[in-house]
């Protein structure tokens, strides 16, 4: 694959990525079984603002951002792009699909919205074009700490789920398998799209596991 060939797929696979892991946050919205962790504080900001969440998304992920300036992290176009594509996809995606109601919609739902994210989170990240606002909290604080990624990612999104179900945030069992299963989802996806190198046979992918980079994202 040409140079050019390879850079259109990492851009087209960024944005791709960005957009149906809006649309997967969005579809575990509409199941209403449980949010991801920073999901959970979106949809409870939202409520307490009265904003979209994929509004509430784009102004938690700009201000996690100026978190990094102290960290000094730098963001790379991923990172700004995370912040912005995926609430925009959560706002149109929530705007077309209508509200499911009982299991026999909302659990098929919230299954395709957990699988779905591990793609999407597969795509951005073997796109490498630099982590999420949220990703890069977790790796800047452990660089400046030098505290397990685990660890931090661990503290954060606790504490993160903990203030969402206090804002009237959904918890519920789709927060329980989103988190013992988007490691291994993300781990399969990013083998799947990994992007071949031109000069040899090895991949150009994020080296990190995956709690690395995982969104809200």
């Amino acid at each position: 694959m040409s140079t050019h060939g390879r850079l259109g797929r990492r851009l087209a696979q960024l944005y791709v990525g960005l957009t149906l892991y809006g649309v997967s946050s969005a579809l575990l919205v509409v199941a209403g079984l449980g949010l991801e962790p920073w999901g959970v504080l979106h949809q409870g900001l939202a409520g307490y603002t009265g904003m979209d969440i994929g509004t509430v998304a784009i102004i938690v992920g700009a201000a996690v951002l100026v978190l990094w300036i102290p960290l000094r992290q730098r963001p790379r176009l991923g990172t700004v792009s995370n912040v912005f594509v995926i609430g925009l996809a959560m706002n149109a995606t929530l705007a077309v699909v209508p509200v499911a109601h009982g299991f026999v919609l909302r659990v098929p739902l919230m299954a395709a919205g957990i699988v779905l994210n591990g793609a999407a989170t597969g795509l951005y990240i073997a796109a490498s074009f630099g982590p999420g606002p949220r990703d890069g909290l977790m790796t800047g604080l452990h660089r400046r700490t030098g505290r397990s990624i685990r660890l931090i990612r661990t503290g954060i999104e606790v504490a993160v789920v903990v203030t969402g179900f206090a804002l009237g945030g959904t918890v519920g069992v789709g927060t329980l398998l989103y988190a013992v299963s988007i490691g291994p989802l993300a781990q399969l996806f990013l083998k799947v799209f990994a992007v071949r190198a031109a000069s040899s046979r090895s991949t150009v992918v994020a080296t990190g596991a995956p709690e690395h980079a995982i969104l809200p994202e």
